[in-house]
């Protein structure tokens, strides 16, 4: 049986605008929006693995929990789903901000409270399209991951920290992660980037784009910027201003929200405006048979 539990939150919410940007491309194993908005997700806690039901009904959260791990997700969705955020610490004259802000009344910053779920995912993504990196994300979790408990079978459990680093090289390469990426992973599985996310930097193979989008994610940190990211800037640069900056140009434009940065390149990512594609795509790179 499942654990359970209500939470009414004192605020209006959005539960797919707030914890959309966790998952890894519309096949992720760790989670899946149904047709009616609920939400599902696994990870693998402190206390082992277990999975996460949400769904809302006339403005109340209904929750269930399976596996060794229910207790943790039960106590915890509340974080996940924006408790702890203060959205109206963005104060702003910025009409373009002011209206992104207002549209987002029910947008959170959640946190997961879970580094290294965020970690891996993260580094797949470095210097590759979206779609090169969630092909790995799914082939290494259904491989190495394990089965979710309850009642959906098609739901995996990301492996814990310590098993990523026994995968083996073969196993990476079918997944498309070239060596690099399979190096930092494997790296990192060694040390215990839960208690040192303000330190991720000095992992190798870390970088500042890396350390933001796992604190985006991990802890909710509403002033991380990811700078270095390919379409990131342009899509900053088009909603402030009108038109694509590079990396210096947006910290630019988001140093008056200094504090509130990370907020509003969320709200310019889900809500603001994306400059038309003037060029050939990024082609995804295939690793697999090398």
């Amino acid at each position: 049986m499942p654990l359970t539990r209500t939470w009414t939150p004192g605020y209006p919410l959005d539960v797919r605008a707030t914890t959309g940007h966790h998952r890894r491309g519309t096949g992720d194993p760790t989670m899946r929006f149904d047709a009616d908005g609920s939400l599902w997700r696994t990870s693998h806690t402190l206390d082992g693995p277990g999975t996460l039901h949400l769904s809302v009904r006339t403005g109340t959260v209904e929750a269930r929990a399976w596996g060794p791990g229910a207790a943790w997700l039960i106590d915890r969705f509340p974080a996940l789903l924006g408790a702890d955020d203060h959205p109206e610490d963005l104060t702003t004259d910025h009409p373009v901000v002011r209206r992104l802000h207002e549209r987002a009344v029910g947008m959170r910053l959640g946190r997961t409270d879970r580094v290294w779920e965020a970690l891996v995912p993260a580094v797949l993504e470095q210097k590759v399209v979206g779609t090169e990196a969630w092909r790995a994300w799914r082939y290494l979790l259904r491989r190495h991951g394990e089965p979710a408990p309850g009642p959906d079978p098609a739901l995996r459990v990301p492996p814990r920290r310590e098993d990523w680093a026994l995968i083996p090289s073969w196993e990476w390469r079918r997944s498309g992660a070239e060596p690099v990426r399979m190096r930092t992973i494997v790296r990192a599985a060694g040390m215990d980037v839960e208690r040192g996310i303000d330190h991720l930097t000095s992992l190798r193979g870390i970088g500042p784009w890396t350390s933001a989008e796992v604190r985006r994610r991990a802890i909710g940190d509403p002033d991380a910027v990811p700078v270095g990211d390919f379409h990131l800037p342009s899509v900053v640069g088009q909603t402030l201003i009108g038109e694509p900056v590079d990396d210096a140009g947006m910290l630019d434009l988001l140093e008056p929200f200094r504090g509130q940065r990370g907020r509003v390149v969320r709200l310019c990512e889900r809500y603001g405006t994306r400059p038309p594609r003037r060029g050939p795509r990024v082609s995804v790179r295939d690793y697999r048979d090398f």
